[in-house]
């Protein structure tokens, strides 16, 4: 699995291209359509469809207009997908004082799901805690986190549907995986999960 990170643009949020036998998922289309598209076709690859780690508004900027331009379908964990059609509980409303809403998700995914790339799985990690539905997606050696876990701290859960006690819970489960894998976080710079969860350690502490 190779995984491509598109330059962040809107709100600093971090996009992800998985490839892998000429085929691509994308993780959180925050930025522009075309340079998803473009960064897709520099790995002659086609897109197959778009995963989310959770529905904030800022991991889903371009959202509506990349299923059109792609003609793929989006997938999002069935309790984040109410945030999808819903400006308030996707938290644009909060920062920005008006409605923004997306088409609901094409497919509804839940914990422990593989989702299958080429020849290789991906599988869905429940990390509630940020938001009701925030996901990891793991793929080997790889794990996108989305806003659950950052390379230096945690994602806040002072937001819709967020809880700090599932948040520990949340870490608590990932301390289960090997320390070695790579995590590609929602914002900022990719860690290894040993390293990453060891500074999440300050703030639960």
């Amino acid at each position: 699995m190779k995984i491509i990170s598109i330059c962040p643009q809107s709100f600093a949020s971090n996009c992800y291209a998985l490839v892998s036998g000429g085929h691509a998922l994308i993780v959180d289309p925050s930025v522009s359509a075309q340079a998803i598209m473009n960064a897709v076709a520099a790995e002659d690859a086609i897109i197959d469809g778009i995963l989310l780690t959770h529905g904030h508004f800022d991991h889903i900027v371009s959202l509506d207009t990349l299923r059109k331009c792609a003609c793929v379908g989006a997938a999002i964990h069935k309790a984040d997908a109410p945030m999808l059609t819903d400006g308030r509980k996707n938290a644009f409303y909060t920062f920005f004082g008006q409605d923004r809403a997306y088409s609901p998700a094409e497919k509804l995914i839940t914990d422990g799901e593989e989702i299958s790339l080429g020849e290789e799985k991906i599988s869905v990690i429940h990390t509630p805690g940020h938001s009701p539905g925030s996901v990891c997606y793991l793929c080997g050696d790889i794990m996108v986190t989305g806003d659950t876990l950052f390379a230096d701290t945690i994602g806040r859960c002072d937001l819709w549907g967020g809880s700090d006690a599932e948040m520990l819970a949340s870490l608590e489960l990932l301390r289960k995986y090997d320390r070695k894998i790579k995590i590609y976080p929602g914002h900022g710079p990719s860690a290894t999960l040993g390293d990453a969860l060891d500074n999440a350690a300050y703030y639960i502490n």
